[in-house]
This record gives C-alpha cells, structure tokens and sequence, in this order.
C-alpha cells in the first residue's frame, strides 16, 4: 500500500485523467482560474468528472470564489473537495464550508517562516492544509509557477488537520522533499508537464513512483 497520497492538479483532458489513475493518483485538481493554461469551465469539468473512478477525489481549485461562481461549479460538477489559492480569509473559508456541506482545503503559500505561522490560522476551520509555495512578485498565478520553497522550514511541525505538500515538486525532488518535512500529502501541476497544461503520463507515473 503507498504511504504518500498524491494530488495530480490542473487536469484539461480525459486522457490526463486516465493516465492519472492508472498510475496511482488519490486527489485530481481541476482548475477554474481563467488565467491559468489549466483553466476548465465547470461544464468541461462535469464531462471530465464522470471520468474519474470512485474513491478518487474531485477537488475544485478557485481563487477569491464569490457564491456565484462556486455555486456554479458545485451545481453543474460532481466535485468533492474545494480548494482556495487566495486570500480567503479564516472566516470565508468558514462560511464556504458551512455553505456548501464540502471539505475545503485551504492553500497557504509559504516563503518564510513568518508564512509557516500563518498556516495555524486555519486549522479550525479548513479540512485540510495545502503548504505551496508563495508565489514570486508579479506571478500572473498564486501556484503553479514550478518553484519550491525552503523545505526545511517545515521540519518538526505538526497540525491537527490533515495537510498536504507543493510547490515545485517534481519526479526529481518530491521523495527529498518529503523526507525533509514528513509530508504524507503531495501536490503537482507543472512538474508533470511537457508543455503548460499538457500533462505527460510517463512524468506522472514517475511522480507517483517516486513519492512512494
């Protein structure tokens, strides 16, 4: 049995997904960030969903989400996880789990250790933790960018939730990072990609080989 869950994030294709599953992954990401090369309408993503076997979850990546638009998404994909990359406060991230009855995993960029303190603040509240790396100034995307973070800024530390490891990871470097930090959890997008957006099979089920 794998001890490391993966999360494969920002899949456009049916194909993609497919490949992600055959090769092990436990969480597929798609995007809903229009500025994104992983961007899908929640139309698409309704049609890709129905791909995607039981026991793998569905979790939808928003920035900023007004109700409007996660209502749009939750009414027309069967997702099973929302996933914040803004600015989400401890309180909306509160309300839109009250909401909408789904576990939301809240992502934290992380550049230093001022950062890591600020992951606390959402553990009553999220179900889950995604520590990414903050993403550089003037990044068109808050994740995604293929940067990692200091690792080691994560060595010792426990929280009560569950929590998840990205930024950056690659087929390369994702068993080192979890042997710094310990993380159960890994997340990718553009570590398993030959272009933006595209993925590449044999770079995920490396990836997946890899986090063991």
């Amino acid at each position: 049995m794998k001890r490391t869950s993966v999360k494969i994030c920002g899949l456009t294709q049916a194909d993609q997904i497919a490949a992600a599953v055959e090769a092990g992954a436990r969480y597929l990401g798609f995007n809903f960030f229009p500025k994104s090369p992983r961007y899908v309408d929640p139309e698409t993503c309704a049609h890709l969903a129905a791909e995607v076997p039981p026991g793998v979850a569905k979790v939808a990546l928003v920035v900023n989400p007004d109700d409007a638009l996660l209502d749009e998404i939750i009414g027309t994909a069967p997702i099973d996880m929302i996933q914040l990359h803004g600015q989400e406060s401890p309180e909306r991230v509160a309300e839109i789990r009250a909401r909408y009855g789904l576990p939301v995993m809240k992502v934290v960029g992380v550049a230093g250790p001022d950062d890591v303190a600020k992951l606390d603040d959402y553990s009553d509240v999220a179900d889950q933790i995604l520590v990414d790396a903050k993403a550089p100034k003037g990044a068109e995307l808050p994740g995604g960018n293929g940067v990692p973070f200091d690792w080691t800024l994560l060595q010792g530390r426990h929280w009560t939730l569950p929590w998840m490891l990205a930024g950056g990871l690659t087929p390369a470097n994702v068993a080192l990072a979890i042997r710094l930090t310990g993380a159960r959890q890994v997340d990718t997008a553009s570590g398993v990609e030959s272009a933006p957006g595209v993925k590449d099979p044999d770079l995920m089920r490396a990836f997946i080989e890899a986090a063991g």
